[in-house]
């Protein structure tokens, strides 16, 4: 796969789509929250007594900056990473509080050894196709986080996708004939050029193959059902989406509801020896 700054289809696509606005929006804002719950989580792990100007994050695949600003203005010394030009512009122009460059996932190459406290890759996995690119991201992640960091990976999820656009919106037949499923009705990269989608045992053998010294601290359903129930979710009122966030809050955790969400987190220890 090319470098997705070098990606003519991926730099159109971000040209066009909103993310602040998708994560603003009641499914967005789910996922938002619970992201933002086990960002904080890892954080006080690391913390060490520390105060927030005194702990580091980077942001790898940042976007225009949905989670970099907010952690910024909590006072933590937050960088990013944003490989496409569209994207790291509008961050440049919101904020001067993050220290942003284009770098890709795969190469680092603007950050030093064992840097951040914690890393996060929430765009790259959806967009890199293949192990090898994968693993690549996970190694330079894995580099410029400290030992006994915390790495928190977002992966698109499987199930999600071919009940989405298989069945609710019944591609099912022409996607088969296209070779966009396999035998095993899983997402091919023919599905989707631009998203890579995964299941858990695909999650769980990349970590394997990560290497040594990196194991998982909990993986967790980001926006569990509320994808599945944007309508839904809309009609709510505001007590009562608070009430469905409560909810999905006290079960984003139970593994039988884990494969069948939109997206999950997975929060990585970075247990490595130097």
């Amino acid at each position: 796969m090319s470098k997705p700054e070098d990606n003519a289809d991926l730099a159109e696509y971000y040209n066009k789509f909103n993310e602040d606005k998708r994560l603003d929006s009641r499914h967005g804002q789910v996922e938002f929250i619970t992201s933002m719950k086990y960002i904080h989580e890892s954080l006080e792990a690391v913390a060490d007594w520390r105060k927030p100007c005194e702990i580091s994050i980077l942001d790898v695949g940042a976007a225009t900056g949905r989670y970099s600003i907010p952690l910024a203005e909590e006072g933590y010394q937050v960088s990013a990473a944003e490989p496409i030009k569209h994207n790291l512009g509008r961050l440049r122009q919101k904020t001067d509080k993050v220290s942003a460059c284009g770098d890709d996932a795969r190469r680092l190459k603007h950050f030093a050894d064992n840097s951040f406290d914690v890393t996060l890759l929430f765009g790259p996995m959806y967009h890199l196709h293949g192990e090898e690119d994968k693993l690549q991201a996970f190694s330079e992640a894995r580099r410029v986080t400290k030992p006994g960091g915390r790495i928190l990976v977002a992966y698109v999820m499987n199930e999600f996708a071919v009940i989405t656009y298989a069945f609710k919106e019944r591609h099912i037949l022409d996607g088969e004939a296209d070779g966009m499923l396999d035998e095993r009705f899983h997402c091919t990269e023919a599905a989707n050029p631009l998203y890579s989608m995964v299941r858990l045992e695909d999650i769980d053998r990349l970590n394997a193959k990560a290497g040594l010294g990196m194991s998982r601290v909990k993986i967790v359903a980001s926006d569990g059902p509320a994808n599945y129930m944007r309508k839904y979710l809309n009609a709510l009122t505001e007590e009562e989406f608070s009430r469905f966030v409560d909810y999905h809050l006290s079960t984003c955790e139970r593994m039988d509801l884990m494969g069948a969400s939109g997206h999950t987190l997975d929060i990585l220890f970075n247990g490595k020896v130097i």
